[in-house]
């Protein structure tokens, strides 16, 4: 490339770059609970360094699933994970999630696969997605969940509503991530007729006779 043309192209990439910015999202995974026995169990089975190789891969999966614009997504410059003691699972406001260290002690069974799940599930949350399906769709899904056709109500949460938006997804090939983008407004039952054509009772209904 010539000086003169080079001299032509560098403001057109300066331009771009001005009008669409590159968001870097930094990923910040903090062990507080060291002393606990979970807290070891986490530095020695999962490590810092995989997890937040793993949130950043888990960001990605979600922006790829929602189909989601650099624009379009919930921007943190920073999301950060703590390792602490505390009862329950998780707790996640914001771009700040903590993990309970106890849990991870008194989980029973590959505690590695399960705090990966767990992960995908709250970096959707950070972004405001739909994190039970996210956890299904990357592949990551608990084995304790119940199984597909399950529940009374499509809206019961975790497995249920995750089985049953994959199937409203198989039906209509991008509703979820069009779902997604519309709650970010408001929530309705009529959103299902609106990308479907069907009511989320009609749709329930033959997703439950589908596994009968």
């Amino acid at each position: 490339m010539s000086s003169m043309q080079l001299f032509y192209v560098l403001p057109f990439f300066l331009l771009m770059v001005i009008l669409n910015p590159i968001h870097a999202v930094d990923y910040l995974v903090i062990n507080n609970a060291t002393v606990t026995l979970g807290g070891a169990q986490f530095g020695n089975e999962i490590g810092v360094q995989y997890t937040e190789q793993t949130l950043q891969l888990a960001s990605e999966f979600i922006w790829q699933t929602f189909k989601q614009a650099e624009y379009e997504r919930k921007y943190y410059p920073e999301i950060t994970m703590v390792v602490t003691s505390f009862p329950g699972i998780t707790s996640t406001q914001e771009n700040y999630i903590r993990f309970s260290s106890d849990y991870i002690q008194n989980y029973v069974g590959d505690v590695r696969i399960e705090v990966i799940g767990v992960l995908y599930h709250e970096t959707a949350r950070v972004g405001n997605g739909i994190a039970d399906y996210i956890r299904l769709k990357a592949g990551w899904a608990s084995p304790h969940w119940v199984q597909r056709g399950s529940g009374l109500k499509w809206d019961e949460g975790f497995a249920v509503t995750a089985y049953f938006l994959e199937y409203c997804n198989a039906l209509n090939d991008g509703f979820v991530a069009e779902l997604n983008a519309l709650m970010k407004y408001s929530y309705s039952n009529v959103l299902f007729v609106k990308l479907t054509g069907k009511s989320v009772d009609e749709l329930w209904n033959t997703y439950k006779a589908h596994y009968e």
